[in-house]
């Protein structure tokens, strides 16, 4: 599952994206607009200005914009940035691999075979997606 603070952050750079080009949007129009709470977006949108995603502009007419063109921004970078890592598991991780606890030796390990794919194939779409590619807004499931 992706973190409360990969989810909020996510949401925050849609936002911006979708007024790319258009200034600086303020902090509380964000918060408001996405609804995550305003003191984790300034810590989130501090962590993304950090990493030259973001742009925040200080006065009167302040906020936040992307600091690159939303087809340059990949969600896969995004998840990187937030979680550290795209992998369900630490032995699966290509960036920030661990030995997993009680496990089996890695080389009889299926299941880490499985998450090696599954990473794989989640970071070719993650990579290859962008957040100026439409994603379409799914309705929710039916209740059972």
């Amino acid at each position: 599952m992706l973190s409360q603070k990969t989810r909020y952050t996510i949401r925050a750079l849609q936002h911006l994206a979708d007024t790319f080009g258009q200034g600086a949007v303020r902090l509380d129009a964000i918060a408001e607009a996405q609804n995550i709470p305003r003191k984790f977006l300034t810590v989130i949108l501090s962590e993304m200005a950090r990493e030259g995603i973001v742009v925040s502009h200080r006065g009167r007419d302040g906020g936040y914009e992307l600091a690159l063109a939303p087809v340059d921004i990949r969600y896969g970078d995004i998840i990187r940035i937030t979680r550290g890592s795209i992998a369900l598991v630490p032995c699966a991780s290509r960036n920030a691999y661990e030995h997993c606890n009680n496990c089996l030796p890695e080389a009889d390990c299926r299941l880490r075979g499985l998450m090696l794919q599954l990473r794989d194939e989640t970071a070719a779409i993650l990579d290859r997606l962008t957040l100026a590619d439409p994603i379409a807004v799914e309705p929710p499931f039916a209740e059972a």
